[in-house]
């Protein structure tokens, strides 16, 4: 039987998001009180519900390639092929990085060296900086994280990769290279994962299947996935 591990953040009410974002909101929409209280009819008897407000980047998600480029706003998560969110992967440790530690292009080859591994053409590279459980619940996490430089976001598109994921809330650093990789990302035609989980557990694993399907969302300039690894 292979095994599952799951790559993602829970999703609940005022869980963090990038700065400037709107907040994850979770309510009840109507509970199980007000249903007990309520006439039961066949038109008025049901389960309770809740409704979700949030962005199309809240919480273990991945960008369509409208995200960062007016020229592809026509490129939605929609119109994404099923293929890119099932994919072979690998996981490369880069948790040696500290808080705002820019990574290089030789710094993803010496990983690869390390760990025996190489980026074959479709493939979906995480990269382990171990963001989450370092900064989690602390003001940290939404601030100082490792990112990749625009140089590793040029180089992963030569090698033809269809994704790369993070524990982080952006793939670059703000400031520095997170908007040239989100663009580049776009350009060249691969995407990326934000706020993955358990990577750890992915170390010195070898290859993998990655799985991170999206919602349809018409117009989405990203969206919600449940992030999971297969081992066999």
């Amino acid at each position: 039987m292979p095994t599952l591990i799951d790559l993602s953040q829970e999703f609940f009410h005022r869980a963090p998001v990038f700065p400037g974002h709107p907040p994850i909101q979770v309510f009840p929409f109507i509970t199980h009180e007000e249903r007990e209280n309520a006439p039961h009819t066949s038109e008025t008897a049901s389960p309770v519900v809740n409704s979700i407000i949030c962005s199309d980047h809240s919480s273990t998600h991945v960008d369509a390639f409208s995200h960062f480029s007016k020229d592809l706003r026509e490129r939605s998560i929609s119109t994404m092929p099923l293929e890119m969110f099932y994919t072979e992967g690998i996981c490369l440790d880069l948790s040696h990085f500290p808080p705002k530690g820019l990574i290089e292009v030789a710094d993803i080859q010496a990983a690869l060296t390390k760990h025996r591994l190489e980026i074959q053409p479709k493939d979906t590279v995480l990269l382990h900086t171990d963001h989450y459980r370092r900064t989690f619940g602390t003001p940290a996490f939404t601030t100082d994280w490792p990112g990749i430089s625009a140089d590793v976001a040029r180089w992963f598109g030569e090698q033809q990769i269809t994704a790369f994921g993070v524990e982080s809330l952006g793939p670059g650093i703000p400031g520095i290279s997170n908007a040239d990789v989100h663009r580049i990302c776009g350009e060249l035609g691969y995407t990326h994962y934000e706020n993955l989980v358990n990577l750890h557990l992915l170390v010195g694993k070898g290859r993998f299947r990655f799985i991170g399907f999206p919602l349809k969302i018409r117009g989405g300039t990203g969206s919600p996935v449940r992030a999971v690894a297969v081992l066999e």
